[in-house]
C-alpha cells in the first residue's frame, strides 16, 4: 500500500461553479449563495485505488482577471487540471475562455492531464445540446474543443444535483494514478 499525492487545480471563468463542484465532490454539499473566491481555496480529499491511498489537494483558483498574476504562483506543482465552463444560458460565453485557461495552465505547468467540465446542466435541456448545433455549448462544438485542445475527457456536470461530478473527478484521478504507475 502506497500513499500518492496529487495537486489538482480547478480553473475557469468567474461564477461557473468551480467552488460548488469541489464542495460537492469533497463534502457532498451545495451552497446556493454565490461567494466569489479570493485568490484560491484548497481542499484535501483521499481516494483509494487498488489499495493505494491517493491524497488529493484540490486548488480552486479564482477566475477574475485581477488574480492573474497570483494564479501563476498557485499552479506550481500541479499534477492535473479541471477546466470548467457553464452551460447556463446567461453564462455560455464562458466556453470562449476555455483556450485561455488551457494556455495559461500549460505555460505554467507544462503538459499535465486536463479534463473539461461543462457545469450547470440542471439549468438546461440536455437534449438540446445534442440536437442543436447553433448553441455555443452544443455537444458538437464542445467535442471539437476537447479534441483540439487535447482534453482527456469531457463531462456535463451539475454541482447542484451532483450529476456526473464524482464520475468526472474520478476520471482525472484514475488518469493520474495509472500514468504514475
Amino acid at each position: 500500500m502506497r500513499v500518492i499525492k496529487h495537486k489538482i487545480i480547478v480553473v475557469g471563468a468567474p461564477a461557473v461553479g468551480k467552488t460548488s463542484l469541489v464542495k460537492k465532490y469533497t463534502k457532498g454539499e451545495f451552497e446556493k449563495e454565490y461567494i466569489s473566491t479570493l485568490g484560491a481555496q484548497f481542499s484535501r480529499f483521499e481516494e483509494t485505488i487498488e489499495n493505494d491511498t491517493i491524497e488529493l489537494i484540490i486548488w480552486d483558483i479564482a477566475g477574475q482577471e485581477t488574480y492573474e498574476t497570483m494564479r501563476k504562483k498557485f499552479y506550481k506543482g500541479s499534477s492535473g487540471c479541471i477546466v470548467v465552463f457553464s452551460h447556463a444560458p446567461d453564462e455560455r460565453k464562458s466556453v470562449y475562455e476555455i483556450d485561455k485557461w488551457v494556455n495559461e495552465v500549460r505555460s505554467n505547468c507544462g503538459e499535465i492531464p486536463m479534463i473539461l467540465f461543462g457545469n450547470k446542466i440542471d439549468l438546461i435541456d440536455v437534449k438540446e445540446l445534442e440536437e442543436n448545433d447553433t448553441i455555443k455549448t452544443s455537444d458538437h462544438k464542445v467535442d471539437q474543443i476537447v479534441n483540439l485542445l487535447g482534453f482527456i475527457g469531457y463531462y456535463k456536470t451539475s454541482a447542484l444535483t451532483g450529476e456526473r461530478v464524482t464520475e468526472a473527478f474520478h476520471s482525472l484521478i484514475h488518469k493520474l494514478y495509472y500514468s504514475s504507475n
